[in-house]
């Protein structure tokens, strides 16, 4: 499945098509196992605070997980996020992205959201992406790619 043709609700608890929330514009999707896990939270936490970058830049940024629109609202309030949070509860767009698969925790293997981060062009096509990232400094390395997209120093 086309992952821009997804739906999934958005902060207000809408369905939307992801075609719809990218709208033309620079945009960094990422995708997490869970709110409020120590991983999930580093990374929003440093999305948050370079948000102001990205959006010199025109970019957007959006996490993505499972969590329910409810959970993302405590997650974003507990923690004084200011990413937009998009709830996929089938995993339909995160499957759709390539973003879920094998995972292994404790010798136990299952399948799960695989941590990815995505850029999409104001056309909606991906021009980078990166499957399975480590969370901490992770936002800053999306940053460099960001603006090696755009040309900016």
């Amino acid at each position: 499945m086309n992952p821009l043709e997804s739906k999934v609700l958005d902060e207000d608890g809408s369905e939307v098509v992801l075609k719809d929330v990218l709208a033309g514009k620079w945009t960094v999707l990422y995708v997490y196992p869970r709110d409020n896990t120590p991983g999930c939270t580093t990374e929003a936490k440093e999305f948050t605070e370079l948000l102001p970058e990205f959006e010199e830049l025109g970019f957007q940024v959006i996490g993505v997980s499972k969590d329910s629109v409810e959970s993302h609202r405590k997650f974003k309030e507990k923690h004084g996020l200011k990413v937009k949070l998009l709830s996929d509860p089938d995993a339909g767009l995160i499957k759709a992205l390539g973003a879920w698969g094998r995972k292994k925790r404790y010798g136990k293997e299952y399948e799960g959201v695989i941590r990815s981060t995505f850029i999409f062009d104001p056309n909606g096509e991906i021009v980078w992406k990166k499957i399975n990232v480590r969370a901490k400094g992770h936002a800053a390395k999306v940053l460099e790619e960001a603006k090696k997209l755009v040309g900016s120093p």
